[in-house]
């Protein structure tokens, strides 16, 4: 026993090196990542941490970065001459997440900067075991009663944490309390319908209602404690959002250069699409043929059967067309959003993790409108999901955006490549399946196609432009709104709805960078491969790498560090 403990201590301090990379890579997601982030394991399909929850308390902050400089220390110490080139590849990719991890903890401070960390976050944590039936609804109840007792710190340790954080914070936090609360208050127990066990419902109840006092009572404390103290700086500055970037994205080009980078993108898209518009009706502004377009969408009653038929379609033509390689005849299920997400998603796509092994349907939630809305509110729902939207959706989530990736990192090569991703990976490979698919002739050429397209293609755009920008001081909130309304094209109530996202998640000019980072590694790989070169092999090397950031991609399939724009 206690030289079990010695050994242990040694480990922890990184004075013994793990027997093998595998071991090591072992060790690191279950001492240094799962235990800190129980509701990511869940999500992963690892459902040993479902009993627990996430822990802001400074103690345990402090455990894990002490935790995470011991695995850094222990990975870039690790010989060479015991790793193969996939392997090596492992490392760059584990190093650079811990190096994120301690950026985040150590100097863009969240924990102690966001309120919303805390409220969002106890929703999150019973999200994740609600959503998918990995388990009988009573054990999964369990496991939600164990992390809902658990949750009530969470407020405890907020208190103690927040000391300035940036009023905006404050208010998104606030903004976001009634659809928390309500989610406790409705669709939690709307999940557990099934469950008749009187003993553990009472439990449940008990545990539910405490969890909604919690709430309700941090509610009042932001508003009339913290709101009026709620004085710091949304912005991370300069170095960090340098920094964020590299380790999260592997992305290390000066930031004046992605700049440039990125208006070039914003200025060509402008271009095609004002171009496009003429070629839909000469005659009128864009913002009219959009205002028109948004009246082409199916009936409610005939939503989903669209999005099914648009999936049987992108899957035909791709197979067809020869785009990519599907690795499943397995459709994934078009239903209506259930009950206990709608307050959180408008369309998304919901797939297993990569080590679920019970629950491993994949779905596409499409959330129609409530019956008993009135119709103007029905109609302004049904805009959103015109014919060009329905399209573009079912490509970025399914054929062959997430959903198609989803399939591919099952066989990733390593469990650092099924655990460990990039954004401008993931998001990047959606985002370019939506140009690409139009470049490969989906839809013949439709003109009101492409012009949705490149909507959201400029809503990227004006995204990777504001960050940046916002983030290093040299562009207020306001303008941060004024530019996706002047140069993205979007309504002055989603430019403040993506302005106010930008304030917190800093680096979401991953969709852009990724997709610019993908067109450029297809062009080398096709210079690379000359005469042998197809669209499909392209896309198949690409996705078998897992999803990690692009930098690793390019090593995998071209053998070089080239640069990756």
């Amino acid at each position: 026993m206690m030289r079990r403990l010695f050994v242990a201590i040694l480990l922890a301090g990184g004075l013994l090196r793990a027997d093998s990379w595998d071991t090591l890579v072992d060790r690191y997601f279950n001492e240094a990542v799962f235990p800190y982030n129980p509701s990511g394991a869940t999500e992963a399909g690892i459902h040993n941490f479902d009993n627990s929850t996430e822990d802001f308390s400074r103690e345990t902050i402090r455990k894990e970065v002490a935790v995470l400089r011991a695995f850094e220390r222990q990975a870039t110490a690790f010989p060479d001459a015991n790793l193969n080139e996939e392997q090596k590849l492992d490392r760059r990719m584990l190093v650079s997440q811990i190096r994120a991890g301690l950026l985040g903890l150590e100097s863009i401070r969240m924990w102690e900067k966001n309120p919303d960390t805390y409220s969002s976050g106890t929703t999150e944590a019973a999200f994740v075991i609600m959503a998918r039936n990995f388990a009988p609804a009573a054990d999964r109840l369990r496991s939600l009663i164990s992390r809902e007792r658990l949750m009530l710190r969470l407020f405890t340790e907020a208190k103690e944490n927040l000391k300035n954080p940036p009023r905006l914070y404050t208010e998104i936090a606030l903004e976001q309390m009634p659809g928390n609360i309500g989610f406790f208050e409705k669709d939690v127990p709307a999940a557990f319908t099934g469950v008749r066990d009187p003993g553990l419902l009472k439990q449940f109840r008990e545990a539910n209602a405490a969890v909604i006092q919690g709430l309700r009572q941090y509610e009042t404390w932001l508003r009339n404690n913290l709101l009026p103290r709620s004085n710091g700086d949304f912005r991370i500055g300069q170095e960090n959002f340098r920094r964020k970037l590299e380790y999260e994205e592997m992305v290390d080009l000066p930031l004046d250069r992605l700049l440039e980078i990125g208006y070039a993108d914003l200025r060509k898209n402008q271009q095609w699409f004002s171009d496009t518009a003429k070629k839909i009706d000469p005659h009128k502004t864009p913002a009219q043929i959009l205002a028109e377009m948004d009246k082409d969408h199916p009936a409610p009653d005939q939503l989903l059967s669209s999005f099914r038929n648009t999936l049987g379609g992108l899957r035909t033509y791709i197979e067809q067309h020869h785009i990519v390689t599907i690795p499943s005849q397995v459709l994934p299920i078009v239903e209506e959003t259930p009950p206990f997400m709608r307050a959180l998603t408008f369309a998304s796509m919901d797939t297993p993790g990569p080590y679920e092994q019970v629950a491993k349907e994949a779905f596409l939630n499409v959330t129609l409108p409530e019956k008993n809305w009135p119709p103007r509110e029905v109609e302004e729902h049904m805009a959103a999901f015109n014919r060009g939207v329905i399209v573009s959706t079912s490509v970025h989530e399914v054929y062959p955006g997430h959903y198609v990736q989803f399939l591919w990192v099952k066989t990733a090569p390593s469990k650092v490549r099924k655990l460990i991703g990039a954004n401008s990976n993931a998001e990047g490979w959606a985002h370019y399946c939506e140009q690409m698919m139009l470049d490969e002739g989906y839809g013949n050429g439709d003109p009101k196609l492409r012009l949705g397209q490149l909507q959201d293609a400029l809503l990227r755009d004006a995204r990777y432009i504001v960050g940046i920008q916002m983030h290093r001081g040299l562009m207020t909130f306001d303008q941060g709104v004024d530019f996706f309304v002047k140069e993205g094209y979007q309504t002055r109530t989603n430019g403040e709805r993506e302005t106010k996202r930008g304030a917190s998640d800093p680096t979401y000019l991953y969709y852009t960078l990724g997709k610019l980072e993908i067109l450029k590694l297809r062009q080398d790989y096709r210079n690379a491969r000359g005469a042998s070169y197809s669209l499909e092999g392209f896309h198949n090397a690409f996705l078998a790498q897992g999803f990690p950031p692009i930098r690793i991609v390019r090593r995998a399939l071209l053998g070089n560090d080239s640069p990756v724009l």
